[in-house]
């Protein structure tokens, strides 16, 4: 049995940015039609929480693809020579079985959570929106500046870290990169200022947005946490926004941002306007004026990763310029 390895240096030459967020267009839509089997992810926590083992499956029906991303989460990595998020994505064929391609899910989530956050920038934010304020400067703030100059027109940049020195290194290198101004500030709050699009990309358990900071008309993307302890928004910040999701049933189970408040007795289950898939299709209204503040609430979801290893096994098939090695899953003739 031939089975496809591609490492962390290879993902990005098979899913590139545009296509990816072409890709994860299909496959919310295809979850929103009922075509996908998507059960909640299974969270493996270690003594005192330092770290975690997740396991997130999903089949995809119309294209006869099921798989796994197994990874695991340590947040004191960040800042080190090692990623936060580190593990593999199994993609199998849902006819007899066969594993076809083991892929690294460091790049793999890297790039599908900002290429989610592009869909939802694409069909959410104003028109006109091009003032960028990204806080964090770690993998998510890198790819997310990637995603949202592919969503939109982006005209000006910040960035605030809770280390001003790693966002003044990401300013220098993403200003190098894209060949634009990257602007370093001292905190989110001036980051923030008078931007009409956000990228929450931390590991912070506790809110780095607050909603008075938020401008009118302003488009939130909210990707930082993704358990129902931790939260990168306050309260204020949720209840002033039209909120959107990748998984509504993912959402009420592990998104802090969304269930704190919700404890707080502030807002409710019906405060979740739907699903991106739901707007994908036009089954439900996106942005309805300039002023409103949207938000979408990222959890990252194992349809993704799927459809991520999917769309970079076709394209290394396709284009003979992958590694495929015997494997096994073969049956001994004994047997």
């Amino acid at each position: 049995m031939q089975v496809l390895i591609v490492n962390q240096e290879e993902v990005p030459r098979f899913l590139p940015m545009d296509e990816c967020v072409g890709a994860m267009e299909e496959v919310l839509a295809t979850l929103t039609r009922g075509q996908a089997i998507l059960p909640l992810r299974s969270i493996l926590w270690l003594p005192e929480k330092v770290g975690g083992f997740g396991l997130m499956p999903a089949a995809l029906l119309p294209e006869r693809v099921v798989g796994v991303k197994a990874i695991t989460f340590f947040p004191g990595n960040e800042g080190t020579e090692l990623d936060t998020h580190q593990g593999a994505v199994l993609l199998f064929e849902a006819e007899r079985g066969r594993l076809l391609a083991i892929l690294d899910a460091t790049s793999i989530t890297a790039i599908r959570t900002a290429a989610v956050s592009g869909v939802a920038t694409k069909l959410l934010a104003r028109e006109d929106a091009g003032d960028l304020a990204i806080l964090g400067s770690g993998v998510q703030a890198r790819t997310h500046l990637e995603a949202m100059r592919i969503a939109r027109k982006i005209r000006r940049v910040r960035v605030a870290s809770k280390d001003f020195g790693r966002a003044k290194a990401f300013a220098e290198r993403e200003s190098k990169k894209h060949a634009i101004s990257v602007e370093p500030v001292s905190s989110a709050r001036e980051a923030v200022t008078g931007a009409d699009i956000i990228c929450t990309c931390t590991s912070s358990r506790e809110p780095v947005l607050s909603g008075e900071w938020i401008s009118p008309g302003a488009h939130i993307n909210a990707v930082g946490s993704s358990v129902p302890s931790a939260r990168e928004l306050d309260t204020a910040a949720v209840k002033r926004s039209r909120l959107y999701v990748d998984r509504r049933e993912s959402t009420v189970n592990e998104a802090g941002d969304f269930l704190i408040a919700k404890r707080e007795g502030v807002i409710d289950d019906d405060h979740i306007v739907g699903e991106i898939g739901e707007v994908l299709i036009g089954r439900l209204e996106g942005r309805r004026s300039p002023e409103e503040v949207t938000l979408f609430k990222s959890l990252g979801i194992a349809v993704e990763d799927v459809a991520s290893a999917r769309h970079i096994y076709e394209k290394a098939k396709k284009s003979g310029t992958g590694r495929f090695l015997d494997f096994g899953g073969s049956r001994h003739a004994n047997d």
